[in-house]
């Protein structure tokens, strides 16, 4: 609160002047000290009292939070809010997306799937890891057993080969 009172001239007592004493009101709407005006302590010292008193009503901040950040329109502007709950600081930002781009350079292949593997993968043969090797004395001339076992072997490797 401002209020005006009428306070001597120290150096001049027949010349009353009109001076304002301070009571916690903002340094930017004080009239104190005139330019060129004598300094009077009561006076400096109500100021430098109200200034006191609105640096102690500051609140003290202990911790700052994102609470949110969205994607907002190309056309939209950038936002931000805070705001103080207890001693924390809290912002959400809403930050718009880019417009779309002319079409880039096609990149290496990505994912497949499994349609694809087995569409690219059809004509070729499986793996035949699994056929073992023919451990097989052939005589001369070969047996009938050993032939049945060389069909055999083509059989297992044949079938290896499939795919199902």
């Amino acid at each position: 609160m401002l209020t005006n009172q009428i306070l001597p001239n120290w150096h001049d007592e027949s010349k009353p002047r009109n001076t304002g004493i301070l009571d916690a009101a903002p340094p930017d709407r004080h009239p104190l000290p005139a330019d060129n005006a004598d300094l009077v302590s009561a006076v400096m010292r109500a100021q430098l009292t109200g200034l006191k008193a609105l640096i102690d009503a500051i609140l003290t901040l202990t911790a700052a939070t994102v609470d949110s950040v969205t994607t907002g329109e190309p056309t939209d502007p950038a936002a931000a809010g805070v705001s103080v709950v207890g001693d924390t600081l809290h912002f959400t930002f809403t930050i718009p997306r880019g417009t779309d781009g002319a079409p880039g350079v096609a990149g290496p292949p990505g994912e497949v799937s499994a349609m694809d593997l087995a569409a690219a993968i059809g004509g070729t043969s499986s793996n035949t890891n699994s056929v073992a090797n023919l451990t097989l004395y052939v005589s001369d001339p070969p047996q009938q057993m050993e032939v049945q076992a060389i069909a055999d072997k083509l059989d297992e490797l044949i079938n290896a080969l499939r795919r199902v």
